[in-house]
C-alpha cells in the first residue's frame, strides 16, 4: 500500500514551487539622485585635475556653523569636499581608470568613517595653520573617547567646603583655604584614549573647564602622488638647520677621528695644524710673521695693554658722535608741531 501511495503522489514541476516567497526586484534610484551623483562624480574628477596637494580630514563633532566657518576662511585657495566614502572611492577609482593617472589611488585606503578631502594648491604649512585657527573648546562629555589628556591644575576651585566629598571620592586632595576648596597639587584626570567617566564630566563641568577642543583632524597629507603624517609640516627652516650642522659636525668628528679628510673635516684640519705650527714656533727660535705677534705679546703683555688702552677709549667717543648724529638727523623732520 505504501508503494501505491507513493505512485499515486503527483510531482508538480519545479518551477511552480515557490520556495523562498516572491522575488523582490532591486528598485532603481530615481533620476534626481542619478543626476546628483553624476554631479558630484564630475565635481570630483575636477577636483583631481585641478589640484596637487590634499588633506584626508576627520570631521567628528564638528558642528554646521563650524564646518561653514572653516569653509570661507579656506576659500578660494582650498575646498572641502565630503561626502559618501563609497562614492568618492568610486569616482577615483573611475578617474584613475578613464585618465591612466593614478596618483590618487594611494589615498583610496583612508577614505574610512567621517572623513573629508581638503583640495589645495596652497602651501601645506599655510593651510594646516588655518584649519587648526577653527578648532573650539568642548566640555567633557560622558563616553566620550578624550583626543588629549586632561589635568586639572592645582589652586582655588571657587567652591565652597561643603563640597569636600565629591573630591574625596576622585582621590583628589584638597585643603580649605579662604572658604573655599583648594587644590593641593596637579591631577591628571583623564588619559588620551580613555572614555569620560560621569563623574570626571561633572568635576569639569563645576570648575568650567573646557577640556577638548574639536576641529577637522588631519589624518593623512597627500602632495602629489606621496602620502605622508601631518607631523612632517611642523618641520620648520630652523629645525632643518639644526639638523643639518648637527649632521656635518656628527661627520667632521668622525673624519677627524678616523684620518680621512672630507669637506667637513678640511676646516678643522687646517686650524689644527696652525696650532700646532704655532705651538712649534713658540717652542723654538722659528718665527714667521703671525707668531712673532704673538711672541711680543708673550714677552711683554703689559706694553699691549697699556696700547690698547687708548685704542678703545677713542672708539668710544667716535659711537657716541654716530649716535647723536643719528638722532639729530631723526629730530630734524623738516617740519614742526606747530607749522
Amino acid at each position: 500500500l505504501g508503494i501505491f501511495a507513493l505512485l499515486q503522489v503527483k510531482v508538480l514541476p519545479y518551477q511552480s514551487i515557490d520556495w523562498f516567497g516572491p522575488a523582490k526586484q532591486a528598485k532603481m534610484p530615481s533620476p534626481s539622485k542619478l543626476d546628483k551623483k553624476e554631479a558630484y562624480h564630475n565635481k570630483l574628477c575636477k577636483y583631481l585635475d585641478t589640484f596637487e596637494k590634499a588633506f584626508i580630514v576627520h570631521a567628528d563633532n564638528v558642528g554646521s556653523k563650524q564646518f561653514q566657518d572653516i569653509r570661507k576662511g579656506l576659500r578660494p585657495e582650498s575646498i572641502i569636499l565630503m561626502g559618501k566614502n563609497t562614492m568618492m572611492k568610486r569616482s577615483i577609482r573611475l578617474y584613475c581608470e578613464t585618465t591612466g593617472n593614478d596618483k590618487w589611488a594611494c589615498i583610496l585606503e583612508h577614505l574610512v568613517g567621517n572623513v573629508g578631502v581638503v583640495f589645495t594648491n596652497s602651501d601645506l604649512g599655510d593651510i594646516k595653520k588655518e584649519i587648526d585657527k577653527y578648532k573650539v573648546g568642548a566640555a567633557a562629555r560622558v563616553g566620550v573617547v578624550a583626543p588629549n589628556d586632561v589635568t586639572v591644575p592645582a589652586g582655588p576651585t571657587g567652591m565652597d567646603p561643603s563640597q569636600t566629598s565629591f573630591f574625596q571620592a576622585l582621590g583628589i586632595a584638597t585643603k580649605i583655604n579662604k572658604g573655599t576648596i583648594e587644590i593641593v597639587s596637579d591631577v591628571h584626570l583623564i588619559k588620551a584614549g580613555d572614555k569620560v567617566g560621569a563623574s570626571q564630566a561633572t568635576l569639569l563641568s563645576k570648575l568650567g573647564v573646557k577640556p577638548f577642543k574639536y576641529g577637522l583632524n588631519i589624518l593623512q597629507v597627500y602632495d602629489n602622488g606621496s602620502l605622508f603624517d601631518p607631523a612632517v609640516l611642523e618641520i620648520t627652516d630652523e629645525v632643518m638647520l639644526g639638523s643639518v650642522a648637527a649632521a656635518i659636525a656628527n661627520v667632521a668628528s668622525v673624519s677627524l677621528a678616523t684620518g680621512f679628510p672630507t669637506l667637513a673635516s678640511i676646516p678643522h684640519s687646517v686650524i689644527n695644524g696652525y696650532k700646532n705650527v704655532l705651538a712649534v714656533s713658540l717652542a723654538t727660535e722659528y718665527d714667521f710673521p703671525l707668531s712673532k705677534k704673538v711672541k711680543d705679546i708673550l714677552a711683554n703683555p703689559g706694553a699691549f695693554a697699556v696700547a690698547a688702552a687708548p685704542a678703545a677709549a677713542a672708539a668710544a667717543p667716535a659711537a657716541k658722535k654716530e649716535e647723536k648724529k643719528e638722532e639729530s638727523a631723526e629730530e630734524d623732520m623738516g617740519f614742526s608741531l606747530f607749522d
